[in-house]
């Protein structure tokens, strides 16, 4: 994590005081659940709540000399607690204080993720209605294929990040589990009515079967769906950059007033945005393939995945965050320009019309591919040379025979690409959603 990259809502769920704060509340409820069965005193599980602080730099003190975390912090504690202390994390051991306590950060985190698409698709939708029918070319490896509408493109982006936050919402509710099981994970010397309680009073459910950590192929499809949602993140702000070059012009990022593209050209307006967001992308993918690696820990229980995790938890939901946001903010103040569509549309003389008079002319009689060659053939010249295609395939008798001048006219009608947006935006949106956005 670096402030460059970091909003304070997410960068705080990662901080030592939340970490210690949640390892605390472990101890505690668990007290708690233990007084309940008596196992521990009751007084001694209330002088927990009463007494019990924590001090970061004593903590690092501690473990500086004892070299492990949980007993720092536990040391730490009992100098609060006093001798009720020696009840504390009774029958536990370290990975029910730590699994539980990254899991419970990754639901948090993953509250705020879901809370950034939500923002992010509600500025998809206005924006996608506000440019459903503006027509601009379609494009296919790079090379103008027929018409589409921009509103379209916004659309199939709204699609792709709604199934990303279905499968966020998933990969959030998998990953919030509590396991407070003891060594290899038995229950030998804690009840599992302890972990119940835990999980309970921290807003998750109970591990069915742990080995003394909580299995990681739960942490591995949460990192994974990150990686997917960051990847959707970098192709709809590749798009961004194909539209802003300078030979399409078609849309651009907003350019502030007194800001400078360039330290040397003073005429820059560059998407930085959009490449910074294609970077940060490339980033949160690359922290996928260690917690896949993670899965296979030896037996029961070892830390390899620790030093991993202590890593990749706040960088990849930190990075997705602060990437989601902007992202969500440069579509909502993207600079469109249904000009440069059309232009566009137009720079190829007709060609994009091809598909159509190869159908028109197979209706009217003539053979496929004699068809397509005659079409090809039209199409090539005109690539190569300029001026209009109607007029070159006009000028066939090959293809007059089958469709006049006017008939092969009717077949350059911009129109007829947008005949089945509303049935699209529908399936996207919902039935009444064109209605709706008309009427707002």
């Amino acid at each position: 994590m670096i402030p460059r990259y970091s909003r304070p809502e997410m960068a705080a769920i990662w901080a030592p005081e939340t970490r210690f704060r949640i390892w605390f509340e472990i101890e505690a409820h668990a007290m708690d659940a233990q007084a309940a069965l008596g196992v521990v005193p009751a007084e001694a599980a209330r002088a927990v709540w009463e007494k019990g602080k924590f001090e970061i730099a004593r903590i690092e003190a501690i473990e500086a000399e004892v070299k492990h975390d949980v007993i720092a912090f536990l040391t730490n504690l009992a100098e609060h607690v006093g001798p009720a202390a020696r009840f504390v994390h009774q029958g536990m051991t370290s990975s029910d204080v730590l699994d539980t306590c990254f899991n419970l950060q990754l639901v948090r985190a993953g509250d705020l993720l879901l809370g950034d698409l939500d923002r992010l698709l509600t500025v998809l939708r206005r924006r996608a209605f506000e440019f459903k029918d503006t027509v601009c070319i379609g494009r296919s490896h790079g090379i103008h294929a027929e018409p589409t509408t921009f509103g379209l493109k916004l659309a199939q982006a709204f699609a792709e990040f709604q199934r990303n936050r279905a499968r966020l919402a998933a990969a959030r509710a998998e990953i919030a589990t509590c396991a407070v099981s003891g060594a290899v994970g038995t229950f030998a010397n804690i009840d599992p009515a302890v972990e119940a309680h835990v999980a309970k009073a921290l807003g998750l459910a109970v591990e069915p079967i742990s080995t003394q950590v909580v299995p990681r192929d739960r942490h591995a499809m949460f990192f994974a769906t990150l990686a997917v949602v960051a990847s959707s993140i970098e192709r709809l702000a590749t798009e961004v950059r194909h539209l802003q070059r300078t030979e399409v012009g078609e849309a651009e990022e907003y350019f502030a007033a007194g800001q400078k593209g360039s330290s040397a050209m003073p005429h820059k307006r560059n998407p930085i945005l959009a490449e910074n967001l294609t970077g940060l992308a490339r980033y949160v993918r690359g922290l996928a393939l260690p917690a896949l690696e993670n899965v296979a820990l030896w037996h029961e229980r070892d830390i390899s995945h620790s030093s991993v995790e202590r890593m990749i938890g706040p960088d990849a939901t930190v990075t997705l965050d602060f990437a989601l946001v902007r992202l969500a903010g440069l579509i909502d103040r993207l600079l469109v320009y249904p000009e440069a569509m059309r232009r566009n549309l137009d720079r190829l003389g007709g060609l994009i019309h091809s598909q159509r008079v190869m159908l028109a002319l197979t209706q009217a009689g003539m053979a496929r591919e004699a068809a397509y060659s005659a079409v090809q053939r039209h199409a090539m010249a005109t690539w190569q040379e300029g001026g209009s295609f109607l007029d070159r395939l006009a000028g066939d008798s090959e293809v007059t025979r089958h469709l006049d001048r006017a008939q092969l006219a009717a077949e350059f009608d911009l129109a007829y690409h947008l005949k089945h947006v509303a049935t699209i935006f529908g399936r996207v949106f919902g039935p009444g959603a064109a209605v709706a956005a008309s009427a707002a």
